[in-house]
């Protein structure tokens, strides 16, 4: 397999002398399972406890949720060793047992140097209905792939570590500039879930990750069942389908096809939301600090949580990104849109779920709008996604007007670096330059030779 950004923060956690029991938080198939047996292989012993399939487990805990008595049975039941310090416990598909969730509370307070991880493809649901105890329990959440992860995992670390270096404003040597955008192409056509990169790298046949992303899109389908209503599966399925199609525009719910309401759809919508299967970018003014403070509820745009699944579900012809991506670039400026907002996601603050937002000019018949908008320290900034060069900038030049406290504006495009008159342009490629300051060694650790 491959190095991963999360595996610096489950590091992190391993050695961090206040540790509580971690919940590693993500969407189906992200790598959950597998960052934690990575981390298992650093302990003396590892426990996996996945309630789905062993018989039992969740029994256990429907009595006593005592640490001491539950660690007993749990070693028994697996003939393993739990040894605070020695042993890595990991919960996995933890939502099929909901007192196993509130034990972890229990687990920080009696047993604190046990190191202990819970994780489920549908735990959002479960800590909906339950909860969690703040203050007790630590997080991380975890997505597909970033850009760079992509890089490093198909054998391109020397590509992966100029970029995180590379200076603003100093552009690229263009050989080196064109090869770097090929490979946002290949990324754009097979995206950063796990499996669908393994299948690339080891076969380099185009087709062979779509098959594992229609896969995934399947059982991501099948889920639908376990957590909604029945009366809302149709509703979900006719979202999971036509959502593609609406990426990089205002989401409306007359857009979707059919006789539906937005009572019905709305609903759907969150439980969408809530797997994490798509991301809300919410309408932001801009103006004040926290960046979502003055957030409006009504005004909002999708992104799916991969840009290749996207693409999958689509149907759509991946092959001019291999073969022609400027080509690419300049017709389907949606896909560079969801790209950047899906590695923005990547590179956000572990700790916390990732919140994307938008700006536009709420004045009448004004078309101003502004990609997404992220906080750095007290400023904010406007980031512009260009297919193509992208040389009309009028939207970003309103923002700055409107905005005397963001400094400058960021466009990505398949241009090379520069920077002029308050516009910090950079390439596609170059997302993780606007990295969250809790991300810095992550990154570092990640272009770093093993």
């Amino acid at each position: 397999m491959f190095k991963r950004i999360i595996d610096f923060h489950l590091d992190k956690w391993k050695t961090d002398s206040f540790r509580k029991p971690l919940i590693l938080r993500g969407a189906r198939q992200v790598g959950k399972t597998y960052a934690v047996r990575r981390l298992g292989k650093q302990f003396k012993y590892y426990v996996e406890i996945n309630f789905e399939r062993l018989e039992g487990a969740a029994s256990l805990f429907e009595k006593d949720i005592a640490p001491e008595k539950i660690i007993v049975a749990l070693s028994l039941l697996v003939n393993t060793p739990i040894i605070p310090g020695e042993t890595l416990l990991f919960f996995d598909e933890v939502q099929e047992a909901p007192r196993a969730i509130l034990a972890l509370r229990y687990f920080y307070e009696e047993m604190p140097n046990l190191h202990l991880i819970a994780a489920g493809s549908l735990l959002e649901f479960a800590i909906a209905k339950i909860g969690v105890s703040v203050g007790r329990i630590s997080m991380l959440y975890m997505y597909p792939l970033s850009f760079l992860e992509y890089l490093v995992s198909t054998g391109h670390h020397l590509v992966a570590k100029e970029i995180l270096h590379h200076s603003p404003g100093n552009p690229m040597e263009e050989v080196i500039h064109v090869k770097i955008l090929d490979l946002v192409g290949e990324y754009l056509s097979i995206g950063g879930m796990p499996e669908a990169v393994v299948r690339w790298t080891q076969t380099k046949d185009p087709k062979s990750p779509l098959n594992v992303l229609q896969q995934i899109a399947a059982t991501y389908r099948q889920d639908f069942e376990k957590y909604a209503k029945k009366s809302q599966v149709k509703y979900l399925e006719q979202l999971f389908r036509q959502i593609p199609h609406l990426v990089g525009k205002d989401f409306s719910y007359r857009e979707i096809h059919g006789e539906y309401r937005k009572r019905e759809l709305a609903p759907a919508l969150e439980l969408l939301e809530r797997s994490n299967i798509i991301h809300t970018i919410r309408h932001a003014s801009g103006q004040g600090i926290p960046i979502g403070s003055d957030i409006d509820f009504e005004t909002f745009k999708i992104i799916y949580l991969d840009i290749g699944l996207c693409q999958a579900i689509l149907g759509s012809d991946i092959s001019i990104w291999f073969l022609r991506p400027l080509e690419g670039f300049e017709n389907r400026g949606e896909i560079a849109e969801s790209f950047i907002g899906q590695e923005l996601i990547c590179y956000a603050n572990p700790e916390n779920k990732a919140e994307l937002y938008f700006w536009k000019r709420k004045a009448k018949n004004s078309s101003a709008e502004v990609d997404y908008l992220i906080q750095r320290g007290e400023q904010i900034l406007p980031i512009e996604v260009k297919s193509g060069h992208g040389n009309t900038l009028r939207s970003l030049r309103i923002f700055l007007d409107s905005h005397p406290k963001s400094p400058l504006a960021i466009r990505f495009s398949s241009l090379n670096y520069s920077i002029l008159d308050k516009l910090d342009s950079r390439p596609l490629y170059a997302a993780a330059s606007l990295a969250h300051p809790n991300q810095k060694e992550a990154l570092e650790y990640l272009v770093h030779p093993s």
